[in-house]
């Protein structure tokens, strides 16, 4: 099909505008019964595990990655794939970490700060997630932008119009329904974001003449799954896999995506498993992107933005009918993350700074009213930066960077005892001055988004480890009791066992909960270890099948790969 017939007809509208309204209304229908800012920000706790699934792929995954990944291959091959499976190699890790959100019992993360630190570096964190929140919203806008502006036809309708209407969309029923909606919304836009992911590969395929077809069009090695000449190596892999290790403890929407469930373990189902979804996504654009490379290459034309690869796609395979349908997956993609960070956005601003330095008094109604708003108001600006975002893929990096240098302190606290607010606080800006200094030095400007490359980030995070550990060492320990407390709630399971409310929780050692991830030089200590495989029942056996996941997917790219030899 050439691109001169593939053009947004009128089924295709019809298609877009069915999604839009019945999306909004759907959200808005299950909003009706929100009342309360418990309801509002986390749902009372009460998601199942299938809507945490949803709710943690639909939200982990934005229109920015197809269009980057797209991109990326189009231009250097499969093995680029490795910038969206950064995060491959530690999912498993997240079956081990999940119950730490919930354990802690808060609304956010800035709240597990004041808990663990106190409220200077509760504050800090506010402040950086809101950021967060305003960068990613802003990131994710651009990237359906451009997808839906290149699909639809440039002439017809730009990047910026589609966020302002994408924004209209999901702003109304997170306004009401806050995660209640955000959540139920993402599960059903799920189903589209896999269609988006998969709907162009049979015409790609069928359209540059199969497997074979490729190779004959494309160079060998864009065909690995690893090789240093798409700019991925070892080292970078390596960092990439640390930078999403430890910059996922830091992200503000974690705790939603953990903490939400009806019980510890649909929220470990819920984190571990709606990633390896994502995962599994990727290798549909990773593919995709192959595709329009030697569809370039067969019809002698030329791309000059490689981030236009996706639209390219959509332009010239889809018939209509499906163009819109595919609009209305690219946009599910990012309503349903750009929804869940609205919901949270509020409620930082409510938890850790309204009610704590303005109105400390506030009632449930009028947090519930606050959280609204604030959201509202904070996404406005992620539309501003949407408008300032020139390559999707850098400023995706950005976003995923930044909050590893945060997650120093986060992933520190929950492993080691001894860390103090000062280590804390020194290891934050520490890491950000190295990172800053040596992106400086390689690009000879001072940016705010810099390219992501391996060594600046290595050594600001070795900078800020070591910063984190030498000052925690050298400084006052954190309040004794405090502490205690703290990591108290980490040994005891939070599922509903019938206990009075103000009785203590059950010790999650007697239900084979309890956690391998937890103060690491505890492990040198003889208590540590008795009734091991009990103890750790539940961490041993989903630690080891989500590494049987991840094993599968790897062989399912690897095979794909060598078809059409």
């Amino acid at each position: 099909m050439d691109g001169s017939s593939a053009r947004f007809t009128g089924l295709d509208w019809t298609v877009l505008i069915v999604y839009v309204v019945g999306i909004v209304a759907f959200g808005l229908w299950v909003s009706r019964k929100i009342r309360s800012s418990g309801g509002y920000f986390l749902g009372n706790r009460q998601l199942p595990w299938w809507i945490m699934i949803g709710q943690s792929f639909s939200t982990g995954t934005h229109a920015e990655n197809p269009v980057a990944q797209a991109g990326a291959t189009f231009k250097f091959g499969f093995a680029t794939i490795w910038y969206q499976w950064k995060n491959m190699l530690i999912t498993p890790f997240y079956w081990l970490m999940a119950p730490w959100y919930r354990r802690c019992e808060r609304t956010t993360i800035g709240e597990i700060m004041e808990d663990r630190y106190g409220r200077g570096m509760a504050m800090l964190y506010t402040v950086f997630a809101m950021c967060y929140f305003v960068f990613n919203q802003g990131t994710m806008m651009k990237g359906a932008g451009k997808a839906v502006s290149y699909a639809v036809g440039p002439e017809s309708v730009s990047p910026n119009q589609v966020v302002l209407v994408m924004v209209a969309a999901f702003v109304l029923y997170s306004f009401f329904g806050g995660l209640v909606a955000a959540a139920y919304t993402d599960f059903v836009q799920g189903f589209l974001i896999v269609v988006m992911s998969f709907l162009l590969i049979p015409l790609g395929l069928w359209a540059v003449g199969g497997f074979s077809g490729l190779r004959a069009s494309l160079p060998e090695n864009f065909f690995d799954l690893y090789n240093e000449s798409s700019g991925v190596t070892g080292f970078t892999i390596l960092m990439l896999t640390l930078n999403g290790f430890i910059g996922i403890t830091a992200q503000p929407h974690i705790l939603t995506m953990n903490a939400t469930g009806r019980t510890e373990r649909a929220g470990r189902v819920g984190q571990t498993y709606g990633s390896m979804v994502k995962r599994f996504c990727t290798i549909g654009w990773a593919l995709t992107g192959l595709i329009v490379a030697a569809m370039i290459v067969q019809q002698d034309a030329q791309l000059d933005d490689r981030e236009s690869a996706f639209g390219y796609a959509c332009l010239h395979l889809l018939s209509p009918g499906l163009t819109g349908l595919m609009v209305a997956s690219i946009l599910a993609a990012n309503m349903s993350t750009c929804s869940t960070f609205m919901v949270n956005t509020g409620a930082l601003f409510t938890k850790n700074f309204y009610c704590i330095y303005l109105r400390p008094q506030a009632a449930d109604k009028e947090q519930l009213l606050v959280g609204r708003l604030s959201g509202f108001s904070l996404t406005l600006l992620g539309v501003v930066f949407a408008l300032s975002v020139d390559q999707v893929l850098d400023a995706f990096m950005f976003n995923e960077t930044l909050p590893a240098f945060l997650g120093i302190a986060v992933l520190g606290g929950f492993l080691w005892r001894r860390a103090n607010r000062y280590g804390a606080l020194a290891a934050v800006i520490v890491s950000l001055a190295v990172y800053y200094t040596l992106n400086y030095q390689q690009a000879g400007e001072l940016r705010l988004v810099y390219k992501w490359l391996a060594a600046p980030y290595g050594w600001a995070t070795l900078a800020g480890v070591v910063t984190f550990v030498g000052v925690s060492l050298v400084t006052p320990r954190e309040n004794a009791a405090r502490i205690e407390r703290f990591f108290d709630n980490m040994q005891r399971s939070t599922d509903d066992e019938g206990m009075p409310a103000d009785g203590p929780k059950p010790l999650a050692a007697d239900r084979g909960e309890d956690l391998l991830l937890l103060d690491l030089p505890g492990w040198l200590t003889a208590p540590r270890w008795h009734n091991f495989w009990r103890r750790y029942r539940e961490d041993l056996v989903g630690f080891a099948l989500a590494w049987l996941t991840v094993g599968l997917l790897v062989l399912t790219a690897w095979g794909l790969m060598q078809l059409g030899r």
